[in-house]
């Protein structure tokens, strides 16, 4: 079975992750703000890095627990800070924080933030027929996000972050999930 180019076939991770999450539409807040988190932290990075911390992630910041990460500390980030199983990156960690209080008033205006994300388009999935690193939807969306506070979205982690929870399907031809094998 071939996949995408990018899948390293000797990381399992990677592999389900391909298989299983990316670019296949998600609803559930909870998982959109947990893929955001991630595709802020990969910034810089290589999303082989942060997937394969995924789980110390989801530990670290409670289970992506919004009513708890809001309310986070000066304690609470240096024990962030000192968590050598995830990216101790100050401004990152910070932004976990920030985003998640605009995230909750999104939330709150949308009834949820996957009402949000999707009416950007139409609810419906967008395939692109060539490699993009951002689009104008992913500028508009980075932009929007930007004016309601949140940080480290930018335009290129917006359209990773869109791929990852399905909002765009990139799957490459060559690929068992790309267009021409659906």
């Amino acid at each position: 079975m071939q996949r995408c180019s990018w899948v390293n076939l000797n990381n399992e991770k990677y592999v389900y992750y391909h298989d299983f999450i990316w670019s296949n539409p998600t609803y559930d807040d909870n998982k959109l703000f947990e893929y955001l988190v991630l595709e802020m932290f990969q910034a810089g990075l290589s999303f082989e890095i942060v997937l394969n911390k995924q789980e110390c992630f989801k530990s670290a910041f409670d289970n992506y627990d919004l009513n708890k990460i809001i309310n986070y500390d000066t304690n609470k980030i240096k024990e962030l800070m000192q968590n050598k199983n995830i990216i101790r990156n100050r401004l990152k960690i910070n932004a976990v924080v920030n985003n998640a209080k605009v995230f909750l008033n999104i939330k709150n205006e949308y009834s949820s933030f996957s009402n949000y994300i999707w009416h950007f388009t139409n609810n419906k999935q967008i395939k692109y027929k060539r490699f993009h690193t951002h689009t104008k939807l992913s500028d508009r969306i980075s932009k929007d996000l930007k004016l309601r506070g949140m940080k480290f979205v930018g335009s290129k982690i917006i359209y990773s972050y869109l791929e990852a929870i399905g909002v765009l399907n990139n799957h490459e031809s060559i690929c068992y999930k790309g267009e021409s094998n659906v």
